[in-house]
C-alpha cells in the first residue's frame, strides 16, 4: 500500500476553502480534515501544503493533442507532460487527428495509445460526419466522454452540415454533443470581402472580423433552438461572444442543465487588441473578439451563465504559424499554463478560487457524468493539485514544455504557480521533475 498525507493546505472544494489534510491511500482520497495520526500508516510520504492552495485536479475537456499522425505538433505523452505542470490530471481530446476519429475502431486505437502514453487520465470524442450515424449511435455512454460537432472551421470531412444527420443525431443519441459553433456561410462571405481588399495578405486584425460575432451567434442558438426541441445534452464549446450569454441560463445547477457552455482560457486573458503584437499566434477559431466580450465572459462565469473552462489547447509549429493569414492554422498551446492564468484573474479581483475551481474540477465532472473524479471526497479518486499563490514566474522558451516549443503567453509573469500534481494517488508532477513512467487511467462516466 502507498500512501501520502497533505498537511495544512487551504482546500478549495465545493464552494469553500478551508484548512485541513488529505490522507490518500492508494489511489484513494480515504480521510479529509484533522486526521488523526492513528490512521496514518507508518512510511507514509508527508507534503507540508501550508500556505498553499489545495485543489481537486483540473478537468480539461477541450484538448488537441494531436496524436495520431500530427505528432510533428504535439504528442500524447509530451502534452501530457504539460498538463501535469499546470495541474491538469484529466483530458477530453478531439477527433481531428489524422486519421479522424470517426469510428469506434478508430477511437479505440486512440486510448490504446492514451493507456501506453499519458501520465493523466484521459477521454476521447468521437466525431461526427455527416455520414457515421450509426457509429455516434452505437457509442458507449459509460466510456466515451461526448459526440464532437464541427459546424464551423473545415477538417476535412468533418463539416457536418447535413440538417438530417443533425436533427437524427440531436433526436436519438443520449450522449453529450460537444459543439464547435460557427456559421460556414457568413464565414465564407466575410473571408471574400477581406480577399478582395487584402488579396492573399489579409491582416491577422481581421480574423474576428471574417470569423464574426454574427457567425457565432447564429450557429449556437440554432443548436440550441434543436437542442430544446429533441431535450439533447448540449455543451457549447469555447463560447466567444457577449451576444451567446443571452442563449444559456443560470437558473439551476450545472449538472441539471441540458445546455452548457464553455469559455477558453485565451478568450479570457486576450482581445483583439493584441492582434497586433502576437498576429497569427493568437489566431483561434472561434477567434478572439473584444475587451467587451472579454469582460462578459468572465462576467458569465461568475454569474452562472458559462459552465466550464478549458484550453482548446491545440499546438501548431511556429513554421506553421508564420505562414500568411490565409495558410496558418488556427490554434495554440495553452494547457500547462491554464490554472496559473486563471489564478492570476484570481489575482486580479475578477474571480475567486472557488469559482475557479468550480469551473475547471467540478462542473465537467459533473456536466459529463465523470464517475468519482473532479471533487476532494471521501472515496474518490486522488487526482490532486497544489499551487503556490505567491511565488512569481515568468513564461520563457526555457520552461515551456509543449512539443512544438512555444506559447502566446512568454513573457507573461504569474504570480501563482503548481508544484505538485497527484493524480490516482502519484505524484506525477513534484516542483518540475516528473514521474514519467506512471500512466493515468480512462476515464468512465455515469449513466443517469
Amino acid at each position: 500500500m502507498s500512501s501520502i498525507i497533505i498537511r495544512n493546505g487551504t482546500i478549495v472544494n465545493e464552494g469553500k476553502a478551508s484548512r485541513g489534510d488529505i490522507l490518500i491511500l492508494n489511489d484513494i482520497i480515504t480521510a479529509i480534515g484533522d486526521i488523526d495520526e492513528t490512521v496514518i500508516p507508518a512510511g507514509t510520504t508527508c507534503i507540508n501544503a501550508e500556505g498553499r492552495l489545495v485543489m481537486p485536479g483540473i478537468i480539461d475537456d477541450h484538448v488537441h493533442f494531436r496524436e495520431p499522425g500530427l505528432t510533428h505538433k504535439a504528442d500524447i505523452f509530451s502534452e501530457t507532460r504539460a498538463a501535469a505542470a499546470g495541474g491538469v490530471t484529466s483530458f477530453m481530446d478531439m477527433p481531428n487527428t489524422l486519421p479522424q476519429a470517426v469510428t469506434l475502431k478508430l477511437l479505440e486505437e486512440k486510448f490504446r495509445i492514451a493507456s501506453e502514453k499519458s501520465l493523466v487520465n484521459y477521454s476521447f470524442y468521437l466525431g461526427a460526419t455527416n455520414s457515421n450515424i450509426d457509429e455516434m449511435l452505437s457509442a458507449d455512454p459509460r466510456k466515451i466522454c461526448g459526440i464532437k460537432l464541427f459546424l464551423g472551421a473545415s477538417t476535412g470531412n468533418m463539416l457536418v452540415n447535413d440538417a438530417g444527420t443533425v436533427s437524427k443525431l440531436f433526436s436519438s443519441t443520449p450522449m453529450l454533443v460537444a459543439c464547435h459553433c460557427e456559421d460556414e456561410e457568413i464565414i465564407n462571405s466575410n473571408r471574400e470581402i477581406f480577399i478582395k481588399k487584402y488579396g492573399e495578405d489579409i491582416p491577422p486584425e481581421c480574423h474576428p472580423l471574417i470569423r464574426s460575432r454574427e457567425a457565432c451567434f447564429k450557429s449556437s442558438e440554432a443548436m440550441v433552438l434543436m437542442a430544446k426541441h429533441y431535450n439533447t445534452r448540449l455543451h457549447l464549446l469555447h463560447i466567444s461572444t457577449a451576444d451567446e450569454l443571452r442563449l444559456l441560463s443560470n437558473n439551476t445547477t450545472a449538472e441539471r442543465k441540458r445546455i452548457t457552455a464553455e469559455a477558453c482560457v485565451h478568450h479570457l486573458w486576450f482581445d483583439d487588441t493584441f492582434y497586433g503584437v502576437l498576429g497569427n499566434r493568437m489566431k483561434w477559431n472561434p477567434a478572439i473578439k473584444t475587451a467587451f466580450d472579454r469582460k462578459a465572459l468572465i462576467d458569465g462565469l461568475n454569474n452562472g451563465y458559462i459552465d466550464v473552462v478549458a484550453t482548446d489547447h491545440a499546438p501548431h509549429t511556429l513554421t506553421e504559424k508564420s505562414e500568411p493569414y490565409l495558410k496558418a492554422p488556427s490554434g495554440g498551446p495553452m494547457i500547462q499554463h491554464s490554472l496559473p492564468l486563471m489564478m492570476e484573474l484570481h489575482h486580479a479581483g475578477l474571480i475567486s478560487p472557488e469559482t475557479i475551481v468550480e469551473k475547471m474540477c467540478h462542473n465537467p465532472a459533473r456536466i459529463f457524468r465523470i464517475k468519482n473524479r473532479g471533487f476532494i471526497r471521501e472515496g474518490y479518486k486522488a487526482d490532486i493539485c497544489i499551487v503556490n499563490t505567491s511565488e512569481s514566474w515568468t513564461v520563457n522558451s526555457e520552461n515551456i514544455l509543449y512539443k512544438c516549443g512555444w506559447s502566446p503567453l512568454e513573457g507573461t509573469t504569474f504570480r501563482s504557480r503548481v508544484e505538485y500534481t497527484i493524480v490516482n494517488g502519484t505524484v506525477v508532477f513534484n516542483r518540475g521533475s516528473f514521474t514519467e513512467d506512471f500512466r493515468g487511467e480512462q476515464l468512465l462516466f455515469n449513466e443517469i
